[in-house]
């Protein structure tokens, strides 16, 4: 005997519930529904807020990871100058031309000459503000600029970056929200559908041959699968 298996996704629960909120609405009368009036009137009115759900956290999403792709151009040219002031101020000190002492201004110690780790967009933030700060003050006592590239160039797509990251992190936050939202509806969904299943196998429970009663319930969206080694002559 196949067996039956809740849906496992919010778009297959979707389909289960509108199947059995179709179905039921094509019958006239109340004694040909295979469902109580009270359970397909919950059924419908779920429905309609799981799918807003549904639809709000795809939106979400797909405006997330849309923004995200932008966002990883602007990360690669920050990335790219925040290391190159980096390896150029290096260059200054080992020159002469900057004190070891002022790489402290910076964030740096005075006796490494290694680039931080600019891997996540955490260090990013962290080390393009310590530039800025660094730079800034160090001019501001006298010290002569660093050029190729200026600070100012930095700064320039630093803040485009960091336009773009905190961007991200709204979107994220509303991503997040919108999926708890979804989330914690499921298991109501999981229970209207059981209810559902369960009344509509009742109602055809006496219906012979077997594939003919499987059939009326599967039109109700229960979903019957076949074990191993069963024949499913759908």
């Amino acid at each position: 005997m196949p067996y039956r298996r809740l849906p496992n996704t919010d778009q297959a629960r979707i389909r289960a519930l509108k199947a059995a909120v179709t179905n039921s609405d094509a019958h006239h009368y109340v004694d040909d529904l295979a469902i109580s009036l009270k359970t397909l009137g919950e059924a419908r009115m779920f429905l309609s807020k799981f799918e807003i759900a549904q639809g709000y956290y795809k939106s979400c999403y797909e405006e997330q990871a849309n923004a995200s792709r932008r966002h990883q151009t602007n990360v690669k040219m920050a990335r790219l100058y925040i290391s190159h002031f980096i390896q150029v101020l290096n260059m200054a000190v080992i020159r002469s031309e900057i004190k070891a002492s002022q790489k402290t201004l910076y964030g740096l110690a005075a006796d490494d000459y290694s680039v931080p780790d600019l891997t996540s967009e955490a260090a990013m933030v962290e080390w393009g503000q310590k530039l800025i700060k660094g730079e800034l003050l160090r001019t501001s006592q006298g010290g002569t600029p660093i050029y190729n590239p200026a600070i100012a160039k930095v700064k320039v797509h630093y803040d485009v970056f960091m336009e773009g990251y905190e961007k991200q992190k709204g979107l994220q936050a509303l991503t997040n929200r919108s999926l708890e939202e979804l989330a914690s509806m499921r298991a109501r969904a999981d229970e209207l559908i059981l209810d559902i299943w369960n009344q509509v196998e009742a109602k055809f429970q006496d219906v012979t041959p077997n594939e003919k009663r499987l059939d009326l319930c599967r039109a109700y969206g229960v979903i019957y699968y076949y074990r191993k080694g069963e024949k499913n002559d759908n």
